[in-house]
Parts: structure tokens; sequence; C-alpha cells
């Protein structure tokens, strides 16, 4: 069962990253080759156009940050109890740009912000303490 640990963020990782991808492609496309690309990119730096850069940014990040979480969860010998809650907060931590999106686009409050970048840092706490009270193996 230990080794199903972090097996979630990386599949969740992988399938949000290439969903940021898409997401990058479709900004490239509106302001380089759609209709009105000019007035695109005379808003580029402001409003709705920089929270779109930045849950691309962010989405892509946290994705990585899930990816290599996983694996340290799968491949490190960590106590149960912390090796989960990590792996649930930083699977948390991806409603962080999800929330930026839903902001942009669906003008969500804000709380998915701040819920997904609270959880992506307790993860990565929680994962150090993790990694700090793991028992070394000895060779014999």
């Amino acid at each position: 069962m230990k080794t199903t640990i972090g097996k979630w963020n990386i599949g969740v990782g992988l399938w949000v990253m290439a969903s940021f991808m898409i997401y990058g492609f479709v900004l490239i496309y509106l302001r380089d080759f759609a209709p009105g690309k000019e007035a695109w990119i005379e808003s580029y730096n402001t409003g709705a156009h920089f929270e779109a850069r930045l849950a691309h940014v962010h989405g892509n990040l946290f994705s990585l940050l899930n990816i290599v979480f996983g694996f340290l969860l799968m491949k490190l010998q960590l106590k149960d109890n912390l090796a989960r809650w990590a792996s649930w907060l930083a699977l948390a931590g991806l409603l962080m740009p999800l929330g930026i999106l839903g902001e942009v686009y669906l003008g969500l409050p804000y709380y998915f912000v701040l819920v997904g970048g609270l959880s992506i840092f307790l993860a990565t706490v929680l994962l150090g303490v993790a990694v700090v009270q793991m028992k070394n193996e000895t060779k014999g």
C-alpha cells in the first residue's frame, strides 16, 4: 500500500500540466493570431490577461510540484500519515491556479486561490518534516 501514496499526485499532476499547456497555446493564439489581437496585447499586463497568465504559470508549476512530490512520496520511506497528508495537501494546492481561472472566467471568489496557496505551502513544509524524520536505512 505504501508505494501507492504519491501515485495520484503524479497522475493528476501530468493531466493538469497537459491542460495548462493547452491553455498556454490558447494564450499564444490570442496574443499573436486571433482577430483583434491588438486590443488583447494592449491590455496584456493588466486585468484578466495578467491573471490568465498567472494561472498558466502557477498551474504548470504546481503540476510539476505534484509530480515531484508524488515521485518522492513513492520512493522515500516516510511515515504513512505524514506522506498521506503531504500528498493530499499538494493535490489541494492545485486549487490555486484553478481558482485564478475561476475568478477570471466565472467570477468566483478568491477563496480557492488562498486555500490552494496555503495547501501547497503546507505540503512543502510537511514533506520537509517527513524527510527529516525519515528513518535511516543501515546497510549491513
